[in-house]
């Protein structure tokens, strides 16, 4: 596998992705209109009103993947080089899901200063900014701060990319256990990027905050310890839980984005009746599926992996979120917009599966229900679906107009 891939990356030639060139340059006069003398009519326009570059560029179906390299997949901080393989790899998933365009930008400073300043320069040419594995804290005042400066939307798909899809699965997950969001009792470890982001969206549809334990690698985030940063604190619990296996007692759902094996059997045999399991952590869940499923029959469980049940892919998010977004001219990417993308995705999960799905996944049949609460990543009425959701929800709420 490892030289598969590697073959794969080198093969024919180095890269995933390259510049396409739109336009005809057969002769003098298509090299004229490309470039010099032609090129210095679109110039004028858009010099005299800037909006004109979605006219005139691909600015408006072009985004930005930016990272710093400091979290990088399950690598941790490789540097902003050794990450473009992934940054690629959006770019790839971007055009493949959604025909949207990439140049994909490494830049190698850990200072969140600098960063800022680097991506607010050079976001002018862009229709959106997708920051991609930059460790949290940094990550969430990285996106808050050019949210402010920037007037393109931006978006951290390791917060929000991955709570759309946690808040669509689990909301047909506490359907099918006849539970309710507002009152269920919910574990979450791993206290980064995505883990406080899904928690943060929960609660916008509806969770009780009071209801939530959050911890981290310390154990349970509680009122008493004086090592959390203010993203950590807002989850501050006053309760006398301090481990996981405390935490986990009498709870209906388990969110792991942390690491391997953490979630023992016993721990799960301690939760509420008819409990949703969704162990993220990838190569290798919090918990193993077989080892849930033999433990508690009554079990929900999703993960982050292709070959179970239920996997929870930012590939059925980001690339029709930011579709949707540069569709509506969107200058963010709001909380309403994201609320909508989690119902067109929840509601697309009942419907009938077409037969394209079932072939694509070699399966006789596919159904709303324990083992299908999340649709398929290769599910052709994502495109439709999703985009159109996000971009009404943008022009509903005034998003063409906001920060």
């Amino acid at each position: 596998m490892k030289k598969q891939a590697l073959d794969y990356h080198e093969f024919p030639k180095p890269g995933k992705i390259a510049i396409e060139i739109t336009k005809p340059t057969a002769t003098q006069q298509d090299l004229a209109l490309a470039y010099t003398p032609g090129v210095a009519e679109p110039v004028r326009k858009i010099a005299a009103n800037p909006d004109a570059a979605y006219r005139y560029t691909a600015k408006g179906n072009l985004v930005a993947v930016i990272t710093d390299g400091t979290a990088v997949l399950g690598l941790g901080n490789v540097g902003a080089l050794a990450g473009k393989p992934v940054m690629e790899g959006k770019a790839v998933l971007f055009k493949a899901f959604a025909d949207i365009d990439v140049f994909d930008i490494e830049v190698s400073t850990t200072d969140t200063d600098a960063f800022i300043e680097t991506v607010a320069n050079i976001a002018g040419g862009f229709g959106g900014i997708n920051l991609e594995d930059i460790a949290a804290p940094r990550c969430f005042e990285i996106e808050e701060r050019l949210r402010e400066r920037l007037d393109i939307p931006v978006f951290h798909d390791d917060q929000h990319g991955t709570a759309i899809i946690i808040a669509a699965g689990l909301l047909n997950a506490l359907e099918l256990q006849g539970k309710r969001l507002e009152e269920a009792r919910i574990v979450c470890v791993g206290a980064g990027a995505a883990g406080i982001a899904s928690m943060d969206l929960l609660v916008e549809l509806g969770a009780d905050l009071r209801n939530i334990l959050l911890v981290d690698s310390k154990g349970v985030i509680h009122c008493e310890r004086d090592d959390l940063n203010p993203y950590k604190l807002a989850y501050a619990q006053v309760t006398e839980k301090r481990s996981l296996a405390d935490a986990i007692e009498g709870a209906d759902v388990f969110i792991g984005v942390s690491g391997p094996n953490i979630l023992s059997a016993e721990m799960l045999s301690t939760m509420a009746d008819r409990p949703i399991v969704f162990a993220l952590s990838n190569p290798d869940p919090e918990i193993h599926p077989e080892l849930a499923l033999e433990t508690r029959r009554d079990v929900i469980m999703a993960t982050g992996r292709s070959d179970f049940p239920n996997q929870v892919n930012n590939v059925l998010g980001f690339p029709y979120i930011f579709r949707g977004a540069l569709d509506a001219r969107a200058t963010c990417i709001n909380k309403p917009m994201i609320v909508a993308a989690v119902h067109a995705l929840r509601e697309l999960a009942k419907q009938p599966v077409p037969q394209q799905v079932l072939d694509a996944y070699g399966l006789e049949q596919l159904e709303f229900g324990p083992d299908y609460i999340i649709p398929k990543p290769f599910d052709p009425r994502l495109i439709d679906i999703v985009p159109a959701a996000v971009k009404q929800a943008a022009v509903d709420c005034n998003a063409v107009h906001c920060n």
